[in-house]
């Protein structure tokens, strides 16, 4: 008897997908027959990797990332690879190469970024669960815009072999679901070591979601509702801090003092590794080939004004100043001290409680176009670089609306206790569903 097969054939009014595959095979295992999203920096083999880029359009890479090759052993049909800011860079998924994805919700907003394909296609019920990359909040970002839960999980739980890497130090590879059952149950399969990613560690995840956060402090940092933050969002999410009181949760206000340099060195560290990272992308090693008649700068330097979008050649740019010469000290290097500044912070206040919790995005999604501003777009990731900074796990979980849109809450944990941090999602949306 052949390999069974799910015929996917999603009616994308959304620019979610960028590949599909129609008749997708699956075998068995625990997720035998579930359809599976894949964002479009997801190494497939035999399907095409674009990263949401011309530079790469046309490639197939020959084998599959981990996350994958584990997705296919539980059972999982992959059914296509998502839509994406140009390799990452952006919060919106109005960067790529191939237009924006529409946000499911309302077409005429944003569903955030990078990972917007991966979360339009779960909140549309095209697939079940979705994968994507989170290395600013390109996971929970997107997961709160269009009312779905997306985790970040901690620095080396998933392997990120196969990832197409954007800032190694700071990324990460996560599920997406509609549930929190359901982001617990591919999180169940993704995790764990992996002998050809040095970072990960041996710590599968291998856990079943409970309400638990009776006798637990949350932290409630200050800076998280102010100055930027739209009071509507902040008054939502009060709500939903206030259901996990009512769980048994202490409530404890505290302060994170770094956040006021997290953006700045988050921007600074991730385009610096971007700038190393897609060096490779030359026409030589990946990409079209250059015109041979040409000097090998002048080639290479058409190759990738062609190939880059404006966002990845501005990165890039940002990324090469801070580690040029004369200016790695007074860039690059503070910034490094920046994140430790932040590490610290959540060593601190994870001393006094066992989750820290606030809004996942200051704002709901906004209208397509409105911020064309790249200042104005980097400002909307203040609530969720700091997690990538410090390596903690943290998730967004649907917990209201403002004018008809999602608006996500923001939990956090100490390092590796994602199992922790997925148990409190689970009891605020079970607490609302009660």
């Amino acid at each position: 008897m052949g390999t069974p097969t799910l015929h996917f054939s999603p009616k994308d009014r959304y620019n979610a997908f960028l590949t599909t595959v129609e008749d997708a095979p699956y075998c068995e295992g625990p997720l035998s027959g579930r359809g599976v999203a894949v964002k479009d920096n997801i190494s497939t083999a035999g399907i095409e990797t674009t990263c949401g880029s011309l530079i790469l359009k046309g490639y197939t890479p020959p084998y599959d990332a981990h996350v994958v090759d584990l997705l296919i052993r539980a059972g999982a049909a992959i059914v296509g690879k998502t839509n994406m800011d140009e390799f990452g860079m952006g919060s919106t998924t109005e960067q790529s190469a191939f237009g924006p994805t529409l946000n499911p919700r309302d077409p005429k907003r944003v569903p955030g970024g990078s990972s917007g394909g991966s979360a339009a296609a779960v909140a549309a019920g095209m697939v079940d669960f979705a994968l994507g990359s989170d290395t600013g909040g390109s996971i929970r970002c997107p997961a709160s815009y269009c009312g779905i839960v997306g985790l970040k999980p901690t620095y080396g739980r998933v392997s990120r072999y196969g990832l197409v890497a954007y800032s190694n130090s700071l990324e990460q590879i996560g599920p997406m679901a509609r549930t929190v059952t359901d982001l617990s149950n591919l999180m169940v399969v993704i995790s764990g070591y992996d002998p050809r990613d040095s970072t990960t560690c041996e710590r599968p995840y291998r856990h079943k979601p409970h309400p638990s956060v009776k006798g637990s402090k949350v932290g409630i940092p200050e800076e998280f509702f102010g100055e930027g933050v739209d009071p509507r969002v902040a008054s939502v999410v009060w709500d939903a801090i206030s259901v996990l009181e009512e769980e048994g949760a202490e409530v404890i206000t505290c302060s994170m003092p770094s956040m006021t340099y997290a953006l700045a060195a988050y921007y600074v560290i991730c385009t610096s590794e971007a700038s190393s990272n897609l060096a490779r992308f030359d026409g030589v090693r990946y990409g079209p080939p250059v015109e041979t008649h040409l000097p090998w700068h002048e080639a290479y330097s058409e190759r990738r004004r062609i190939g880059f979008g404006p966002e990845v050649r501005r990165r890039v740019m940002l990324g090469t100043f801070a580690l040029s010469s004369g200016y790695y000290g007074k860039y690059y290097a503070k910034a490094q001290v920046a994140r430790q500044m932040v590490s610290a912070d959540f060593s601190r206040i994870f001393n006094e409680v066992d989750l820290i919790a606030g809004p996942t995005m200051p704002s709901t999604a906004f209208p397509l176009g409105e911020k064309t501003d790249p200042l104005a777009m980097y400002l909307t990731d203040i609530l969720t670089v700091p997690a990538n900074l410090a390596g903690v796990p943290a998730i967004s979980v649907p917990c209201g609306e403002v004018e008809g849109m999602p608006v996500g809450l923001q939990i956090m944990g100490r390092p590796f206790e994602d199992e922790y941090v997925i148990d409190a999602a689970f009891t605020y949306e079970q607490g609302v569903a009660t």
